[in-house]
């Protein structure tokens, strides 16, 4: 599906870590020296924040932003990319390639694709190389998938080469991250250190999970009337670090 990019509140999202590497890598893709190519790549574990990370620079920067699956053909690819350009979503194959190399180039606002292992997988990874090349060159095309996704593309190696100098790995949610989201998800609630810490130790670098076990610290503290929490409050009152492990019986 088409990535809704709509104004975002840009408090809420900007100050995570993987929102300025995706926001910087894109930038310099944009403003590369001529002739240097400008297809990327940002990789990285299910929970990164990734797709946040999308929403926020396909507003910033303009870009056109989908989500590709699994169900998708050549045809379908094409149409959802023109539909999310505003543009008439038909004819050909060739012609629609051709059609969103040519807005590419001439708009020089990025294209970034989602969930693109979906694209290796169904072996459509050539059709983005050929959107690219019909650009003239111009175009910024980027991929953001799982972390396999570069070792993926290198069997294509007509679309790895293309990505020069637009690699970067995603990053875990650092205590940093953690703590700008939980002004979002505890508002009101002091969150300690310790608590702080044992959040991100239980949730692996996974943005996601950090914001699920902060849900449940803000359940935890409401429930206890209570304005400031740490570790073992937390736990004194029955908190739980839910990680999305298999639940086992005992536990």
């Amino acid at each position: 599906m088409t990535v809704q990019t709509n104004p975002v509140n840009t408090f809420s999202i900007a100050p995570l870590r993987n929102v300025a590497i995706l926001t910087e890598l894109t930038l310099k893709l944009i403003n590369r020296d001529p002739g240097l190519p400008g297809m990327g790549c940002f990789p990285g574990p299910s929970g990164y924040g990734k797709s946040v990370a999308v929403l926020y620079v396909a507003n910033k920067c303009r870009a056109y932003a989908v989500q590709a699956n699994d169900s998708w053909t050549k045809k379908h690819l094409c149409r959802v990319i023109l539909r999310e350009m505003g543009m008439p979503a038909t004819g050909t194959i060739p012609e629609m390639i051709e059609a969103i190399g040519r807005e590419l180039g001439a708009s020089r606002r990025p294209l970034i694709i989602d969930e693109a292992d979906a694209l290796v997988e169904k072996s459509l990874i050539e059709t983005v190389r050929s959107i690219y090349e019909e650009s003239g060159g111009m175009g910024t095309i980027i991929l953001v998938g799982e972390e396999l996704l570069p070792r993926s593309l290198e069997r294509w190696e007509r679309v790895h080469s293309r990505m020069q100098i637009g690699m970067e790995l995603a990053q875990p949610c650092s205590l940093d991250d953690a703590r700008h989201l939980a002004k979002l998800r505890c508002p009101g609630i002091a969150v300690a250190d310790d608590l702080m810490n044992r959040t991100v130790d239980e949730a692996k670098g996974s943005a996601r999970r950090v914001s699920g076990i902060l849900s449940d610290v803000r359940q935890t503290a409401v429930g206890a009337d209570l304005k400031a929490i740490d570790l073992k409050a937390f736990i004194d009152l029955g908190g739980r670090f839910n990680t999305g492990k298999s639940p086992k019986r005992g536990d």
